[in-house]
C-alpha cells in the first residue's frame, strides 16, 4: 500500500528517488525518506507528511551526492506517522538500509526476540526487523544470501528493498505479496513497486513473482528463488507513457480520469464486438464455445468498487446468459473454506492487478482446482500471472485513488462476457445485436453525462451541508447504489449507505427526515413505478430526493434530477454509475477534500 523506489547507476541517485516517490504519492502514505550512500555511510532523511516536506527537508540540509539509493512513502501499520517510523530503517551498526511494503505477521515476536539478543529497537514498525535480521545473518556469503535468510523467518508479506553500505554497488530485492517490478535502464537500474515511478526513465521492465529475489547492479541483475535456485526473467516493455501520469490541464487526476471515460470504453471495446454474430470475442479468456458451454455458474470476486462491478457483472450474466451468477467480497471468500464448482467460472477483479485479498481468493482457487480468469487493468501484475488468462481492461493508468474509468471498464467487460455466454446458449441473434448496437453507444451516452458537469455541481452545492444520505436502487440499480455510497463516502467523507428500494420500508425509513437526502437510481425500465413508489415514500416524510434517471419523472417528485441518457436496459448500470461519480467529485471538491488522496486509503492494498 505504500511506495518504494530504488536506483543504482551514475547519476545523483536523491533527485531521481524523490521524484520516482512523487509519481507514487496517488497511492497513499503519510510519511517519506530517503537513503543513499555517500563515503562509506548511509545518509537517511525522513519527513512525517508528504513528499514535499521530504524535499524542504533534503534541501535544508547539505547536498549529498550518491549513485545509489532507495526511498519509500509509508502508510502506517504498526506505529503511528512519524519522522521515527518512516521508511528507511536501519540495523544497530547503520550497515543495513531497507524499505517494505506488507505487513510482518510475526514482527511482535521476532522484536521481543531481538531486544531479548540486546538489540536496540528505534522504531515501532515492523520493517525494521528486517534490517536486523538481515545484519545478524551477513557473514562470509552475499547480501543475497542474508536476505533469504532473513525472510525465511518472516511470516507475512513483503515487497523489500535493501541497501548494504559495504556494498555500493547493488541492491537486493524481494517479493511475496507485494509488488516488485525493476527498470532497465542504459548502464542504470531501477526498483519499485509501481511502474508509474519508472516510466519516466524507462518502458523496459521485470516483474518479479513470489518467492523471488534480486540483486540489481547499475548494468545487470539476476534472479532467484528462495531456495537460491537461478531464475530466468526477460524484460518485457509495458505500454504506458510518463504523459499518462500527468494532469495535463485537469485539476486533479479524478476529475481527468473522469473524462477519459468515453475513450478508455472505446479502448475495451475495440476488436472485441462482432457485428456478423452479435457476440463479443475475448480470445485472453483461453476458452472456446465448448468449454463457455460448459460453464454452469459465474462468481465475481473483488474488493470495493471491483466487488460492485462484479454485482454488475452478476446480474448481467443472468440477464442474457440465463445461468447463475453472484458476486462475493474476495476478502471473505478464502476465509470461508468455500466450497469450489469445478462447473463454476470464477473471475478475480482488481484494477491494480495486486489487491492481497483478491490474489489470496485467486491462489486459494488455484489450490482447489478452480477455474479462474482476472480482469485487471495492469499487464504483468500478481493476479495476471496467477490467473493465467482472463480480460485486459484497457482503462490506462488510474492515479486517484477512487476508481472511475477502470471500475467503467470493468462493467463494460462483463457485459462482452455475459454478451459472449449467452450467444453460445440462447440469446437470440436479434438480442445480441441489441446489446452490440447498445455498447458501441456507452461511449456517447457517457459523454452526454460527463456534459451535465454544471448541472451536478450545482445540485452538489444544495447538499454539501448533509452529514448523512441514502443510495437506493432495485436490481440493476442496487449495485449502482452502493458504487455510488461508496464514492461519496471514500472521497468527501460524507456518511452514506446504500439500500435496495425495497428494504427502505423494512427499517431504515425510520431515518427519513428533512436532513436525510437519497439518491434514486431511477432507468426507465419495468421497474419504474416500482421506484416512483420508493421516492414517493420519501417525500411524504420529508425527505429530500435526488433522482438519477432516464426517465420522465412527475413533476415535484423529486427535488432534483440528474438525466442520463437512455441506451440499453442492461447496460444502463454501467452510465448511471458516471453520474454518481460526477455528485461525489463535486460533493468532495465543495467541501475542500483532497479528492486524488483521501485520507486513510491508498490505491493498491497490498496488506490485509
Amino acid at each position: 500500500m505504500c511506495g518504494i523506489v530504488g536506483y543504482v547507476g551514475d547519476r545523483d541517485a536523491t533527485p531521481v528517488l524523490v521524484e520516482g516517490l512523487h509519481r507514487l504519492e496517488y497511492r497513499g502514505y503519510d510519511s517519506a525518506g530517503v537513503a543513499v550512500l555517500r563515503k562509506g555511510k548511509l545518509v537517511v532523511t525522513k519527513a512525517a507528511g508528504r513528499v514535499q516536506e521530504l524535499r524542504d527537508r533534503l534541501a535544508e540540509s547539505a547536498p549529498v551526492a550518491s549513485s545509489i539509493g532507495i526511498a519509500h512513502t509509508r502508510w502506517a501499520t504498526h506505529g503511528e506517522p512519524s519522522d521515527r517510523n518512516a521508511h528507511p530503517h536501519l540495523d544497530s551498526a547503520g550497515r543495513i538500509a531497507v524499505v517494505h511494503n506488507g505487513i510482518i505477521e510475526n514482527a511482535e515476536p521476532l522484536r521481543a526476540r531481538l531486544t531479548a539478543e540486546g538489540v536496540q529497537l528505534n522504531s515501532e514498525t515492523d520493517t525494521e526487523v528486517f534490517a536486523h535480521l538481515i545484519a545478524a545473518a551477513l557473514g562470509e556469503g552475499s547480501l543475497e544470501d542474508a536476505v533469504r535468510a532473513a525472510v525465511r523467518q518472516v511470516e507475512g508479506t513483503y515487497g523489500l528493498v535493501v541497501l548494504d553500505r559495504t556494498r555500493p554497488d547493488e541492491l537486493v530485492v524481494a517479493r511475496n505479496g507485494s509488488p516488485i517490478v525493476l527498470g532497465i535502464g542504459d548502464g542504470e537500474m531501477y526498483v519499485a513497486s509501481d511502474v508509474a515511478a519508472l516510466v519516466h526513465h524507462t518502458q523496459r521492465v521485470v516483474f518479479l513473482d513470489d518467492g523471488e529475489l534480486a540483486t540489481v547492479k547499475a548494468d545487470e541483475y539476476r534472479t532467484s528463488t528462495l531456495e537460491a535456485r537461478r531464475t530466468s526473467k526477460e524484460p518485457t516493455t509495458v505500454d504506458v507513457l510518463a504523459d499518462d501520469y500527468e494532469l495535463g490541464g485537469f485539476p486533479d487526476f479524478m476529475r481527468k480520469e473522469m473524462a477519459e471515460q468515453p475513450e478508455a470504453v472505446e479502448r475495451a471495446l475495440r476488436g472485441r464486438l462482432d457485428e456478423r454474430f452479435a457476440t463479443a470475442h475475448l480470445g485472453g479468456l483461453g476458452l472456446d464455445a465448448m468449454a463457455l458451454r460448459a460453464v454452469r455458474r459465474v462468481k465475481f470476486l473483488g474488493c470495493g468498487s471491483a466487488y460492485y462491478a462484479g454485482q454488475m457483472g452478476a446480474s448481467l450474466v443472468e440477464e442474457l446468459a440465463r445461468i447463475p451468477a453472484d458476486a462475493e467480497p474476495a476478502s471473505e471468500f478464502r476465509y470461508r473454506n468455500p466450497v469450489v464448482d469445478p462447473d463454476t467460472l470464477y473471475v478475480a477483479i482488481s484494477q491494480s492487478g495486486e489487491t492481497l485479498d483478491t490474489l489470496a481468493a485467486v491462489q486459494e482457487l488455484r489450490r482447489k482446482g478452480g477455474r479462474v480468469i482476472g480482469a485487471v487493468n495492469v499487464v504483468g501484475s500478481a493476479v495476471a500471472r496467477e490467473c493465467g488468462s482472463g480480460v485486459f481492461l484497457h482503462a490506462g493508468p488510474e492515479v486517484s485513488v477512487a476508481s472511475t474509468k477502470a471500475m467503467t471498464n470493468m462493467s463494460v467487460s462483463f457485459a462482452m462476457l455475459a454478451l459472449l455466454l449467452g450467444r453460445v446458449r440462447d440469446l437470440s441473434a436479434s438480442s445480441g445485436a441489441r446489446i452490440v448496437n447498445g455498447l458501441r453507444a456507452l461511449p456517447e451516452h457517457i459523454e452526454q453525462v460527463l456534459t451535465t458537469d454544471d448541472e451536478v455541481r450545482e445540485i452538489a452545492k444544495r447538499y454539501s451541508k448533509a452529514t448523512h444520505m441514502f443510495f437506493l436502487g432495485r436490481v440493476r440499480g442496487w449495485p449502482v447504489a452502493r458504487e455510488g455510497a461508496q464514492k461519496l463516502k471514500e472521497i468527501s467523507y460524507v456518511h452514506a449507505e446504500a439500500y435496495q428500494s425495497a428494504e427502505l420500508k423494512h427499517g431504515p425509513l425510520a431515518l427519513i427526515d428533512a436532513d436525510m437526502p437519497s439518491v434514486v437510481i431511477v432507468p426507465d425500465d419495468e421497474l419504474l413505478s416500482k421506484n416512483l413508489s420508493t421516492m414517493e415514500q420519501i417525500k411524504a416524510r420529508g425527505g429530500p430526493v435526488i433522482a438519477v434517471t432516464n426517465a420522465e419523472l412527475p413533476d415535484g417528485l423529486a427535488d432534483d434530477i440528474i438525466r442520463v441518457p437512455r441506451g440499453e436496459p442492461e447496460l444502463d448500470p454501467i452510465v448511471f454509475t458516471i453520474a454518481l461519480q460526477m455528485l461525489a467529485y463535486h460533493l468532495a471538491v465543495e467541501l475542500g477534500r483532497d479528492v486524488d488522496k483521501p485520507r486513510n486509503l491508498a490505491k493498491s492494498v497490498t496488506v490485509e
